[in-house]
């Protein structure tokens, strides 16, 4: 567990919660047939969503060295069993995450949000990706902004695929140019 808190920066009171919600997992016998590692890490992700501590499965099932679909699977039966409310990710901690690593400026970054903002208004953001929405805006952004990165940069960093990426942007841009 230290090793994964290390790895991808969670707060001590995150980690609180990780040993709490799988405590919870072991009392309601759910470890049969899984293994300790993977749970944890569902517990991590699951107490990650909980914090807004913006980490993907992807990042969790890399710290912890566990296959992203056992992870998704162990999530979902501590999701099921233990009947968490898991909230949807605020997709501004993903614009945040994803522009410091790549060193964006920090207009491009405002622009960003700003794109988010407009998008949340004409409501076409419900049921997309929160990772895909965020690389989408920030893209845009640096376009705005000229910063010259490519969508694959984009991609890379997001762990979102580049016609995704594409896709949101397509959708973004007509929208908004049809409100002017």
């Amino acid at each position: 567990m230290n090793a994964m808190k290390t790895k991808l920066g969670i707060p001590n009171n995150v980690v609180e919660t990780v040993a709490y919600i799988y405590r919870k997992a072991v009392n309601a016998k759910i470890t049969r047939g899984r293994t300790t590692v993977s749970l944890v890490s569902a517990s991590l992700y699951a107490a990650c969503r909980e914090h807004n501590i913006p980490r993907t499965l992807d990042d969790v099932a890399n710290a912890g060295n566990v296959e992203r679909r056992i992870l998704s699977r162990d999530l979902r039966t501590i999701v099921k069993k233990l009947e968490l409310n898991l909230n949807q990710y605020d997709t501004t901690s993903f614009i945040s995450k994803i522009s410091n690593n790549m060193n964006l400026k920090e207009k491009t970054k405002r622009g960003a949000f700003e794109i988010l903002d407009r998008c949340e208004k004409e409501q076409i953001t419900a049921g997309k990706h929160p990772v895909g929405q965020a690389a989408a805006s920030l893209y845009l952004s640096c376009i705005i902004n000229g910063e010259k990165i490519s969508q694959k940069k984009f991609s890379v960093e997001s762990g979102v695929s580049d016609v995704t990426i594409r896709n949101r942007v397509a959708l973004i841009t007509k929208t908004l140019k049809d409100m002017g």
